[in-house]
């Protein structure tokens, strides 16, 4: 541990205005000091070290993404599941799943058990063979063999064997020993198998399996539609079949006397082995005769399965060999009992069924009880046992996707209560019509560990739906399920805003906001809204109401001053400066008359007027919404916060900030970005004529998921998208500005001093909006150029002269601040038939490939984070270099943060906006003069500024529901690099300081006289443990470049620490960690980092994940206990720890893949069976396929790769050379004596057999002559 002591030289110091900038650099700026008692030294005992760090993937959730092979042990009942990534999923019972992933990332081509072994062989399409040990709960790859000049195409087992048979693409069949994973020399070639007269290649082996009847016949199949069996103890054919149609698939009798084939055009045929020169017998399923009396062209049958049944006639299952001619069905797997033939439709294609069997052995009856069926997108179990065939209810989390995920959110530590409660109304509405059997997949071991609390994974969809998530001990379940469309109207298709907007996902969720404690939910939606939820036991009737919100760029930038006449309260007194207009669903206008104009103030969603029935669980309260204006549609939000304890709700995007107030439903602050400064701006800004004409843009921003679609009329949504279309055509119009005679002039002395509220505006109650707005509103300086002051300059982030921060330069959409000259650039305006936005596609879609380093280009890296934040940052001359990023020096000086020779010259914005980037409310000190701490709200904005707004709230419950809540002017001033995406707040001592909040009461539950429901608040003040210290706290602020740690409220710069400068981070936060506090970021590189607080040391830094899409950049997120997640695939949540805690404890919370199980016995043949219809001799594997007798295998064939895995608790084993031989040699001897004990067993009972054999012979000898009287 090491101690910390800062030191503060001298009183702290606070201009006038209150608006002081803070500088980059440590210290206070010159100015009068304050009176306010400021702590002389900060004592801090940090506890976190290195040590106490550790990155490593912990658990994968959902379904695997793009399935391609599927394996069953029927002993151990666990499923394994391949995919096209190389990734390999067990699953078990409830709690069991295991994710493994091959280097290579080769596709998995097939999956094979060793029964009841412990372990698993995957055949990936980079021709090599992979022996997995599954006898480990983190299971590891013993032994690959690589293929060099043959491609696998089919591996076959036989069932307590230790010789894998393997085909390949040039028809040969090679056989491997699974112990030492070595080539025998025993191959089968294809020339060998089929006639000499043959001209013809056979094709690639398809199929490979061992007769029932005698293990010592191979039966082969080639594509081309021949079948050989082969003779392992004579080398010889036994016989062979030629047929017309390819192969796909074979299945055995369990007697060993017929077989079923698949083939190409939909028929399935059925041969003897006494009669091998036809089939005997050919039927199409699914094919019907015509009136021509042919039969109908069917699609291939791609898989059959022949399986006896004891008590009942025979299973045929089998997948495809649907009729062409019947289009738009949907894939079928056909189910033949007898003469009864049942279609089950699947909702997407079928990759791959399994049949479950009662016994594993392949010359017993079958007994099949369940079919597995692995789906694209789905993994289903089909109940056998049934006449109307039901499906299992999966235990999994399997349907992740069922609505494509567009944005994530992860709780740790949640309070106990929330998560019973949340799965009880969840459980109302679970479907029926499952199968009454328990799960057949129910393998593995799984306990609750010790170190377990309750966590909750939500995630947002682009129906607009809203999924919570048990996510508790490693586990994923579903708890409750929210469908936020249900507040809108159903929009008509091609009809309203909504279908302008996007056409398919007009609900999708953008970002979501919840506290545990007072079960407020918010949503944010892809269509510019706002829903706040509320959580309730009871059902009820709910009028929801609906707010409108005009945070957009100036109407009188787009309406020709004819209609300014007629329009007076959308003109402002100070030509330069200007807010947007906050308004409700039915705006009215002041002159009067309703104008023209505001028949298109439309949002783009209509939320239900009538009151509704609503079930328990969330209920909708309130919705907010932004508007249409004049043709051009409302910009993405980009930041949101809620607090519960205040009962106050902000947000923000390219144009400004707004904060509502959902008890009173008012809209308290509507204003852009510039004009929140006041007098405290940090730039210095060039005065501009009120005459002037203005060049505007009405470029749109309202971006976000939107991006990610090509085209408004391409609906594929895997499709891959260049950064270099993220801009639309720009518009601009030039307007004159003229003023209002109706509007409102505040003394001058206001801006001076813009803590001083008149009066009249602190007694005024607001019906609509808060008197607040008009003060903030007239606030402002006139209009001014954006110039960065020299001394703060050289602090600034550059590189190469280009500025390298991707979100320094806002959106462009809306007012520039400066008048452009003759050689700006014509814009033209966009067509009115062309839709203004692009579909909503979700994170779980973006397959973005992306530059992460600096040398890539700074528009990329720009154009990533507008992606990511739902925002567009870019200028004027911007989209016109769509196809190369090349710049020109003098555009690079004047879009950049690099020094110029004038400070009057230099402009950090010519013709662009500072987007809203992150908002906190909390406990904290608005000024420097402050000496208790009040409601703040903390704003950070894309060009690393950072306000804080002081807030007045009613305390007592009937005030708080009739007084105004009062918003003062702009407080503290802040700088950081880059944008800001993080508050955080610690105490004096170094403790965290959570959220105030509101305790939850239920609205709905019926009135008690004795237990009047109140308002409980629970405050955290900074200064309730600052006894020592005195007053004030800590506040930590991460931008996408720095991190800093300011002292409150004195505003001194303690620490500062630079992350990156060849990257930017894009998700940080303030997270618990061992019993302590630190900053948890992730960089567009890849890298995860972990620094402490509040000295900022680096305690971690791992490159861990390079970004290659968008999707993890969307979903990433941090949450306390040192856990972290994002969507590792469309369809995948992957969990990961950065706590070394967690990373030891690990191996308990993980299920046991393996447990011990006896083998079944097989079953007694029959004393005359035995005799007559058996085996005539024991079939030896090793003593045909062994090096003794087969030799050794081409050196040049195949390449032995040893493993790195071996036993469970060899982490701690020496490293280096000698260490992983020694793991190897370990895991060998381990192999070796498991096995060689399985064959000592096999020995015995077969010398055990030779025993009874003898005797009975002896036995008939010895009764042979007597006759019936003698015994």
């Amino acid at each position: 541990m090491k101690k910390f002591r800062k030191v503060l030289d001298g009183l702290t110091t606070s201009s006038p205005s209150g608006g002081t900038i803070g500088s980059p650099s440590c210290g206070s700026a010159a100015g009068t000091p304050t009176t306010a008692p400021t702590p002389k030294e900060i004592d801090v005992q940090e506890t976190l070290v290195s040590e106490n760090f550790q990155l490593c993937k912990t658990v994968r959730h959902g379904f695997p993404y793009q399935p391609t092979a599927l394996a069953f042990d029927p002993v151990q009942k666990i499923l394994a599941i391949g995919s096209r990534s190389g990734g390999v999923r067990i699953l078990g019972r409830p709690g069991v799943d295991c994710f493994c992933q091959h280097e290579s990332g080769a596709a998995i081509l097939q999956l094979q058990f060793l029964i009841n072994e412990g372990a698993l062989v995957t055949a990936c399409a980079d021709d090599t063979l992979h022996l997995w040990n599954l006898r480990q709960r983190r299971p590891a790859i013993l032994h690959s063999l690589k293929f060099n000049r043959e491609r696998i195409t089919f591996c076959h087992l036989p069932f307590q064997s230790k010789w894998l048979y393997v085909g390949t693409e040039r028809g040969n069949t090679h056989i491997v020993n699974i112990e030492s994973f070595i080539l025998s020399g025993y191959v089968i070639m294809w020339n060998k198998a089929i006639e000499l007269s043959t001209k013809t290649h056979p094709g690639p082996v398809v199929h490979l399996s061992d007769s029932p009847k005698d293990e010592g016949k191979l039966l082969v199949g080639f594509e081309s539609g021949t079948i050989v069996q082969w003779d392992l103890r004579a080398k010889k054919v036994d016989f062979r079949i030629y047929y017309d149609e390819a192969i796909h698939s074979v299945s055995w009798h369990h007697e060993g006397k017929q077989f079923m084939c698949s083939h190409s055009d939909g028929s399935l045929t059925l041969w003897n082995l006494r009669n091998t020169s036809k089939p005997i017998q050919v039927t199409f399923p699914h094919g019907k005769i015509q009136k021509d009396g042919r039969k109908e062209s069917c699609k291939p049958i791609l898989k059959v399965d022949y399986k006896t049944s004891r008590n009942s006639e025979p299973f045929v299952i089998f997948s495809g060999g649907l009729s062409y001619d019947k289009a738009g069905r949907r894939p079928t797997l056909t189910i033949m009992h007898g003469k009864a033939i049942t279609v089950l439709e699947m909702d997407y294609p079928i990759v791959e069924f399994m049949t479950l069997c009662e016994t594993p052995y392949n010359n017993e009856v079958q007994d099949p009880y369940a079919v597995v069926v692995l789906l694209e997108k789905d993994l289903i179990v089909v109940d056998l046992t049934q006449s109307n065939f039901p499906v299992f209810e999966n235990p999994y989390p399997m349907d992740i996707h069922e609505s494509p995920v567009t944005c994530t959110a992860y709780f740790a530590d949640c309070p106990p209560d929330i998560i019973p409660v949340l799965y009880s109304i969840g459980a109302k509405h679970k479907k029926t019509g499952y199968s009454q059997k328990e799960w057949p997949v129910s393998g593995g071991m799984w306990t609750l560990g010790s170190h377990t609390y309750p966590e909750v994974i939500i995630t947002g969809h682009a129906d607009g739906s809203i999924k919570f998530w048990d996510a508790s001990a490693i586990t994923l379940q579903m708890l409750y399920k929210l469908k936020t469309s249900k507040v809108f109207e159903k929009p008509k298709q091609n009809e309203g805003r909504a279908a302008e907007l996007v056409d398919d996902d007009p609900f999708a969720v953008q970002m979501v906001s919840w506290c545990p404690q007072s079960r407020i939910f918010c949503v944010v939606g892809i269509s510019a809204h706002i829903i706040l939820y509320r959580f309730s036991k009871y059902d009820a009737n709910t009028q929801i109401v609906s707010l409108e919100v005009r945070l957009q760029c100036d109407p009188e930038d787009v309406i020709s001053p004819s209609e300014n006449e007629n329009n007076p309260c959308f003109s402002e007194p100070h030509s330069g400066s200007h807010s947007p207009q906050p308004h409700h669903q039915h705006p009215a206008s002041p002159g009067g008359g309703t104008p023209e104009s505001f028949k298109d103030y439309t949002p783009c969603l209509k939320v239900k007027d009538r009151a509704v029935r609503v079930p328990p669980g969330y209920q909708a309260e309130l919705v907010i919404q932004l508007p249409w204006m004049d043709g051009e549609p409302p910009q993405q939000i980009s930041s949101l916060d809620i607090n519960s304890a205040y009962g106050l709700l902000a947000f923000g995007n390219c144009n400004g900030l707004a904060v509502v107030d959902y008890l009173q439903k008012t809209i308290l602050l509507c204003m852009s970005t510039l004009d929140l400064y006041g007098a405290a701006d940090p730039y210095q800004r060039l005065t501009r004529s009120p005459r002037r004409n203005r060049q505007s843009t009405s470029e749109f921003c309202m971006r976000g998921l939107s991006n990610f679609y090509s085209d408004s009329k391409k609906r594929i949504r895997t499709s891959y998208q260049s950064l270099t279309e993220l801009s639309d055509n720009q518009q601009s119009v030039d307007t004159e500005r003229s003023k209002s005679p109706t509007s409102v002039h505040y003394p001058t002395s206001l801006h001076n001093d813009p803590r001083v509220l008149p009066e009249p505006v602190a007694s005024l109650r607001a019906s609509h909006c808060s008197p607040v707005f008009y003060l903030l509103d007239n606030v402002k300086g006139p209009g001014r150029k954006l110039s960065l002051p020299t001394d703060l300059k050289t602090n600034l982030d550059h590189v190469n002269g280009h500025c390298t921060s991707p979100t320094s330069q806002p959106c462009s959409a809306g007012k520039p601040r400066v008048p452009m000259g003759p050689e700006g650039p014509r814009l033209a305006r966009r067509g009115p038939g062309r839709p203004p936005f692009r579909k909503a596609q979700s994170a779980a879609c973006m397959e973005i490939s992306l530059p992460v380093s600096h040398t890539e280009g700074f528009a990329s890296r720009r154009a990533m984070l507008q992606q990511l934040h739902g925002v567009t940052m870019y200028s004027h001359d911007e989209h016109h270099t769509t196809t190369s990023y090349c710049w020109s020096d003098r555009e690079s000086r004047e879009n950049s943060f690099s020094r110029s020779r004038s400070s009057s010259v230099s402009s950090i914005d010519r013709d662009t906006k500072e987007a809203i980037t992150t908002l906190q409310f909390g406990e904290s000190f608005g000024r420097k003069s402050d000496t208790l701490p009040t409601p703040c709200l903390w704003v950070g904005t894309s060009l690393g500024v950072i306000l804080l707004i002081p807030m007045s709230i009613p305390t007592d419950l009937e005030e708080r529901m009739e007084e105004p809540v009062t918003i003062g002017p702009c407080g503290a001033v802040l700088m950081l690099k880059g944008s800001v995406l993080r508050f955080g707040f610690l105490d004096c001592m170094g403790a965290l300081i959570p959220n105030p909040y509101e305790v939850w009461r239920d609205l709905n539950a019926p009135e008690d006289p004795d237990r009047p429901r109140k308002r409980k608040l629970v405050h955290y003040s900074p200064s309730s443990s600052q006894d020592t210290c005195g007053e004030g706290h800590l506040a930590i602020v991460c931008s996408e470049r720095q991190a800093k740690v300011f002292l409150m409220p004195s505003q001194s710069c303690l620490f500062v620490h630079n992350i990156t400068e060849s990257s930017f981070v894009l998700r940080a936060d303030v997270v618990s960690v061992c019993n302590s506090v630190c900053l948890a970021c992730f960089c567009a590189n890849g890298h995860v980092m972990t620094l402490s607080l509040p000295s900022l040391r680096p305690l971690m830094d791992v490159n861990y994940l390079p970004l290659t899409d968008m999707r993890i950049a969307r979903t990433f997120c941090f949450t306390n206990g040192g856990q972290a997640l994002y969507l590792s695939s469309p369809t995948e949540i992957q969990r990961i720890t950065y706590s070394q805690e967690m990373y030891d404890n690990l191996q308990e919370m993980l299920g046991e893949l393996f447990t011990p199980t006896e083998t079944p016995e097989a079953q007694n043949r029959g004393f005359l069976k035995g005799f007559f219809g058996g085996n005539a001799h024991t079939f030896d594997r090793e003593e045909l396929f062994g090096e003794a007798a087969a030799g050794k295998a081409s050196r040049s064939l195949a390449q032995h790769i040893p493993g790195q895995g071996g036993v469970e608790g060899m982490k701690v084993a020496a490293s280096g050379a000698v260490g992983e031989i020694a793991r190897a040699r370990i895991a060998l001897d381990e192999r070796g004596q498991r096995l060689g004990e399985l064959e000592e067993r096999t020995a015995l009972m077969m010398t055990s057999a030779e025993s009874f054999s003898k005797h009975a012979h002896e036995l008939m000898l010895k009764c042979k002559d007597k006759k019936w009287y003698q015994f």
